[in-house]
């Protein structure tokens, strides 16, 4: 019975880690559903609910830095309030009427349109748009880290 829990279980991870990349797939949050259903499936003998409970944790924050990163890169080249007001209804429009890419990519393209329109320079709108683009970069690499050491934990659970 063990071995249908870590088939399940892998191949939630590998689909995760596949998300983690592809914006098709929540990814995160499949690498977790996968330690969780093993440590659910084995009485949580190799994986304590303690474990579970942080990888939550832990998977839910970098979920959510991944989404603020953009505007913490926005915050660190001192964007103006249309910047940070064209970050948050690019993400919106992005995420509603493209999807993940929409997300990804609105925040960028918001911050640019809304330096130009609080009447910041060409220089400074592309400033924020490349401030955004560094905060998606580093919250997609801490989204990355984070499957990678859940994995690591299941793996490591059977030695």
């Amino acid at each position: 019975m063990d071995i249908l829990f870590i088939v399940i279980a892998s191949i939630l991870m590998l689909a995760g880690l596949a998300g983690v990349f592809l914006p098709i797939l929540p990814g995160l949050p499949l690498v977790w559903l996968g330690l969780f259903i093993y440590a659910i499936g084995t009485g949580f003998e190799t994986i304590s609910i303690a474990a579970v409970v942080i990888f939550a944790v832990v998977a839910g924050l970098a979920m959510l830095i991944d989404f603020l990163a953009p505007l913490l890169g926005l915050k660190k080249y001192n964007a103006s309030k249309f910047g940070y007001i064209g970050a948050f209804v690019g993400f919106v429009v992005g995420l509603i009427f493209f999807s993940f890419w929409g997300a990804l990519l609105g925040p960028l393209v918001g911050s640019f349109v809304g330096e130009l329109a609080a009447r910041r320079s060409l220089k400074r709108g592309s400033l924020a748009f490349l401030s955004a683009f560094v905060g998606t970069i580093l919250g997609s690499l801490l989204r990355t880290v984070i499957g990678l050491i859940i994995v690591g934990y299941f793996i490591a659970s059977f030695f």
